[in-house]
C-alpha cells in the first residue's frame, strides 16, 4: 500500500533501491532569491455535491445485491443515477458558470456529485475566496467561502490551498533547522535496508507463473477452476487507479517472462492530472516508489486476468502542484463516473486516518471521508466492484500510538488484506518454519537493522477511526470483538518489540477491516520487473550518479493482493451476464452459510497481523477478515442467489 506523502517508506518495494537519493520534484538547490514568489501553479480541485437523498441512495445500493428486492441488479448508468440521485443539471451549470467568471475550467463528472476544477491558483483562491488559517497541530487550513445559492448542496471543496501570508520578519535560524532535519528524515527514510530475494528467471513460463506469478495465486484460492472453465476475464475491463506511471516494456518484459499472452492494445493509460509527457518525463528521471507501485499493479492484474482490458488511471502531480487527497479523488471520480470497468482496484492512499498527518486544507478528513463514501456508492449503484489494499504494517500503517489505516475504509469497498503461505527457510541465520497458512504480521524474520528502524511489515486490519459499523458486519461474529497481542509498542517515534506482551480482549464499534485476504508476504511473494535509473551520491565529487537498472524481484504487500482480487473478479465477471456489483453485503452472507466459499483464519496463535489474532470459532478476524477465498465455490455462490441474471 502505497502513501502519497507521509507513509513509511514501502520497505518490500524501496528494498531494490538500496542508496536511493529521494529527491522532492518542486524543491530547489542553492536557490538565490530570497523573495518568496506566490504560488500560481495550475491546480485541480473538486467540489462534492450532496446526493438528492442520502439514505435512499445507500438503501439502493444495497437493494442492487437483495435478491429479494425490486431493484435487485437495477444497476444505474451514470446519466441514470444523475437523474436519481445528482444534483440538478441547473444548479451544477450556475456553478460552472460562477467558476469561469475567475477563468477556472469545471467538468462535471458523469452522475453530477463532484465537479473537477481545473486553473491557476491565484484564481482558485479569488473564485472559492480562500483564506489561511493557523491551526494547532497541523500546517494550516484553508477557509473558503462560496455564495449562498451555490453552497448550500456542497459536501466538500478538496484541494484548494491558500498560502500563508509572506511575513516581513526573517525567519529563524531554529526553524530553518527544524525544516531542514525534517527533509533528511524523509531522505533517509526512503531507502532502508532489507532483504529482496530475486526470482529465477532460467525457469519456462509455466513454473516461473506457479512459483511467482498468476498461477501460484489461481492454484491456491482455487480460480484455476474457473481457468478450466475458459473464463480468462475476456470482455471485462479492470480499472487501475494509481498515482504512478509505468513502462510499457516493463510490463512486456514480464508477460514473457510469466508466459501471459496479452496484447499492449489491452492496456489503456488516462492521465488525470499531469498529462502523458509530463508524467513519462517524470519517470525517465529515475526509479520511484510510485513507478514500482504501478508496475506491480497493472502486472498482477494483467496476469490473473490475460484477456481483461486494463483501464490504468494515473492521478500523478509531479510538482505536488496538487494535493494528494484531490488526485485520488478525480482520479476516482473519473474511473467510477466512465463506467468502463466492471471492478477497480487501488494500492495508493492519500493519507492516513489521523488527522494530524492529513494534507489537504481545504477539506477536513471527515469531509473528505465522507464525499469518498458517497463517490464509492455511486460505484455500487453502477454495479462496480471496488478493491483496495489494507496496508502493509498491520493496524499502524504509520508508526503511531493510535490505530491508523490508510484512507479510505469505506464500507463500500472490499478491504483487501494479507496472509503467509505455509514455507521454511533459512533467514538470516534463523530457521523460520510456518505450517500453515496464516495472518501476515512478521517480526520473526526482522534483521537487526530492520529492528533498529522499526520496520515490521503486516496486514493492515483493525477498526476504521471514521466509518460506522455497515450494516452487513452488524451482528456478524467476530465483527467489534477482537483478541490480540501486543507484540510491538510504539517508542520515540517507531514501533519496537515488546519484551513483554499481553493478550487483549476487547470491543469495537467501527467499521472492521480487511473483508478479505490472500497472500501478501515477500517472504512467499510474487515476482516484479521494472526498469530505469537509480540514482546515488559520489560524495567526492557532490555529484548525482545515474546507473540504469532492470530489476527482478520477489516482492510482497496487499499491493499485490487487491489488484490479483480484481483480476478475479473480471474473471467471475467474464462468465456472467450480470455485473456481479457489490461485494459486501453479499459475501458476508456466503461466509454465515454451511457451504462458505471462505477459509476462515481464526486459530489464535501464530497467526497475527501484529496486532490482532483469530478469534477461535469466530467468522471474521480483524487480522484476516473472513478469511482467503475459494474462487470456485465463490463463483457458483453468486450465480446461485435466487433471481440472478447470469
Amino acid at each position: 500500500m502505497k502513501d502519497g506523502i507521509n507513509m513509511r517508506a514501502k520497505q518490500v518495494i524501496i528494498a531494490a533501491l538500496s542508496g536511493l537519493l529521494v529527491l522532492g520534484a518542486s524543491g530547489t538547490v542553492n536557490a538565490k532569491s530570497k523573495v518568496k514568489k506566490v504560488d500560481n501553479r495550475t491546480t485541480v480541485a473538486n467540489v462534492v455535491f450532496k446526493p438528492t437523498s442520502e439514505s435512499d441512495l445507500t438503501n439502493y445500493v444495497y437493494d442492487t445485491v437483495d435478491p429479494t428486492a425490486a431493484d435487485y441488479h437495477q444497476y444505474l448508468t451514470p446519466d441514470q443515477f444523475a437523474a436519481k440521485f445528482g444534483q440538478s443539471n441547473s444548479y451544477i451549470d450556475s456553478f460552472k458558470q460562477y467558476l469561469a467568471k475567475y477563468h477556472l475550467q469545471a467538468t462535471t463528472f458523469s452522475g453530477n456529485l463532484a465537479l473537477k476544477v481545473k486553473g491557476h491558483r491565484v484564481d482558485m483562491n479569488r473564485a472559492f475566496n480562500a483564506k489561511y488559517i493557523k491551526e494547532k497541530g497541523r500546517e494550516s487550513r484553508t477557509q473558503y467561502k462560496l455564495p449562498g445559492k451555490l453552497s448550500n448542496q456542497v459536501v466538500a471543496v478538496i484541494g484548494v490551498y491558500a498560502e500563508k501570508p509572506v511575513s516581513k520578519k526573517p525567519t529563524t535560524k531554529k526553524k530553518v533547522a527544524k525544516k531542514a532535519a525534517a527533509k533528511k528524515h524523509v531522505i533517509t527514510s526512503a531507502g532502508l535496508p532489507t532483504d529482496v530475494s530475486k526470482p529465477d528467471t532460467t525457469l519456462s513460463d509455466n513454473q516461473f507463473s506457479n512459483k511467482y506469478g498468476a498461477g501460484k495465486f489461481a492454484k491456491q484460492y482455487q480460480l484455476d477452476q474457473l481457468y478450466n472453465q475458459g473464463l480468462t476475464g475476456k470482455g471485462q475491463r479492470i480499472g487501475i487507479v494509481s498515482s504512478g506511471d509505468f513502462k510499457t516494456s516493463d510490463l512486456q518484459k514480464y508477460w514473457q517472462q510469466t508466459g501471459v499472452n496479452s496484447s499492449l492494445s489491452q492496456i489503456h493509460k488516462i492521465y488525470t492530472i499531469d498529462n502523458a509527457k509530463t508524467s513519462m518525463d517524470n519517470m525517465k528521471k529515475a526509479l520511484s516508489p510510485y513507478q514500482m507501485e504501478a508496475s506491480l499493479d497493472v502486472q498482477s492484474a494483467s496476469a490473473v486476468a490475460p484477456n481483461a482490458d486494463i483501464d490504468f488511471y494515473i492521478g500523478n502531480s509531479v510538482n505536488d502542484a496538487t494535493t494528494s487527497p484531490a488526485a485520488t479523488f478525480a482520479t476516482f471520480a473519473q474511473a467510477i463516473s466512465s463506467n468502463q470497468d466492471q471492478q477497480i482496484s487501488t494500492s495508493f492512499s492519500p493519507s492516513v486516518e489521523l488527522t494530524s498527518h492529513w494534507n489537504d486544507h481545504s477539506a477536513s478528513l471527515k469531509q473528505y471521508n465522507h464525499a469518498f463514501n458517497l463517490l464509492l456508492e455511486q460505484a455500487a449503484a453502477q454495479g462496480i466492484t471496488v478493491f483496495r489494499a489494507s496496508g502493509d504494517y498491520g493496524p499502524r500503517e504509520m508508526a503511531a500510538k493510535r490505530e491508523n489505516h490508510p484512507v479510505s475504509t469505506s464500507p463500500y469497498q472490499v478491504i483487501v488484506g494479507g496472509t503467509t503461505l505455509p514455507y521454511q527457510k533459512i533467514i538470516k541465520n534463523k530457521l523460520v518454519t510456518v505450517n500453515k497458512e496464516r495472518a501476515w504480521g512478521d517480526t520473526y524474520t526482522a534483521s537487526a537493522a530492520e529492528i533498529k528502524q522499526g520496520i515490521f511489515p503486516g496486514s493492515g486490519g483493525g477498526f476504521s477511526a471514521l466509518n460506522p459499523t455497515p450494516r452487513y458486519q452488524q451482528g456478524f461474529p467476530g465483527v467489534n470483538t477482537f483478541r490480540a497481542v501486543d507484540s510491538l509498542k510504539y517508542s520515540k517515534g517507531k514501533m519496537v518489540i515488546n519484551k513483554q506482551p499481553r493478550v487483549i480482549f476487547g470491543t469495537g464499534n467501527s467499521r472492521n477491516l480487511p473483508d478479505i485476504s490472500g497472500n501478501a508476504d515477500s517472504q512467499t511473494g510474487y515476482a516484479t520487473y521494472f526498469s530505469g535509473d537509480q540514482l546515488s551520491v559520489n560524495a567526492k565529487k557532490k555529484s548525482i550518479v545515474r546507473t540504469p537498472s532492470k530489476i527482478w524481484m520477489v516482492n510482497g504487500g496487499t499491493s499485490y493482493t487487491a489488484p490479483q482480487m480484481a483480476a478475479a473478479n473480471a474473471v467471475m465477471n467474464s462468465g456472467r451476464q450480470t455485473r456481479i456489483g457489490f461485494w459486501n453485503p453479499q459475501i458476508y452472507k456466503f461466509a454465515a452459510e454451511p457451504d462458505t466459499p471462505f477459509n476462515v483464519l481464526d486459530d489464535a496463535d501464530n497467526n497475527s497481523n501484529l496486532y490482532y489474532t483469530g478469534q477461535p470459532g469466530k467468522l471474521y478476524n480483524q487480522a484476516t477478515g473472513l478469511g482467503t477465498i475459494n474462487f470456485d465455490k465463490l463463483f457458483n455462490k453468486f450465480n446461485g442467489e435466487t433471481g440472478s441474471n447470469r
